[in-house]
């Protein structure tokens, strides 16, 4: 079997600074491909000092840059930054999003709306910020959500920004079939992350009954499959939807 080399290739993480979008940068970084960690600029400037640490312990080959998801001139400016260091851009992964978690009695207007337009529009500002300068026979990867299957309580706004990605991803996979460029999504369960483990401990307990494997993921684990979903081993899968839950399903 081929192994896994991305060297010359050049990939875009949103939201790569931490959590499941710094595992993915590894993986591609360890594969030989240069990595672009988008970061969003937060008041405290704690995204920024975390991105540029990242990026220089992973030298020449990496680079932070700021963006805001849901500012297409922010994301243009970033892809733009990215072919001129790099000289190309192969893969881009969809990895930002927020959480707004509230009763659908309690959330605000501002609650949804935030999240479909980090979630959501945020992933089809990305795709079309960077789909002109992938070069053919690239990849795009978004991350979606068990959330879009199951429908949890209290994730109206999250839910349905992750389904829209599903489904968004499945329309793009036509549109962009005619230069090779795949577009897949991966969504994952309940994952070791920042924002898993602020989940209330006595909801994790009730999660975890619902999970064959009894566990929950390891951020490296959805960082594998989407390596796998940027290589040449993944050259006939499009349109698709991995989901990484260790076997939790309704």
């Amino acid at each position: 079997m081929k192994s896994i080399d991305l060297s010359g290739k050049t990939a875009i993480i949103t939201g790569g600074g931490q959590g499941i979008g710094r595992a993915i940068v590894s993986a591609l970084h360890a594969a030989g491909a240069n990595v672009v960690i988008n970061y969003f600029a937060d008041a405290a400037g704690k995204n920024q000092q975390l991105a540029e640490e990242f990026a220089r312990s992973l030298g020449n080959r990496a680079m932070a840059a700021v963006a805001d998801v849901r500012r297409p001139e922010e994301l243009q400016a970033m892809v733009d930054g990215a072919v001129a260091k790099f000289g190309s851009v192969d893969f881009l992964v969809n990895n930002a999003g927020i959480l707004r978690d509230k009763s659908f009695r309690k959330m605000t207007a501002g609650d949804w709306q935030d999240v479909i337009d980090t979630n959501l529009t945020g992933v089809f500002n990305a795709c079309q910020a960077a789909a002109e300068k992938l070069r053919d026979g690239g990849a795009i990867v978004n991350v979606a959500s068990l959330s879009a299957a199951m429908g949890f309580f209290g994730q109206a706004n999250y839910a349905s920004a992750k389904a829209g990605v599903v489904t968004l991803t499945k329309v793009l996979s036509k549109e962009l079939a005619r230069r090779n460029i795949r577009v897949n999504a991966v969504a994952p369960g309940v994952i070791n992350t920042e924002m898993g483990q602020s989940i209330p401990e006595e909801n994790r307990k009730v999660m975890l009954t619902n999970i064959p494997l009894g566990r929950f993921g390891e951020p490296e684990e959805i960082a594998n499959v989407v390596l796998f979903l940027c290589s040449d081993l993944a050259s006939y899968v499009t349109g698709q939807t991995v989901h990484i839950n260790g076997g939790w399903y309704a």
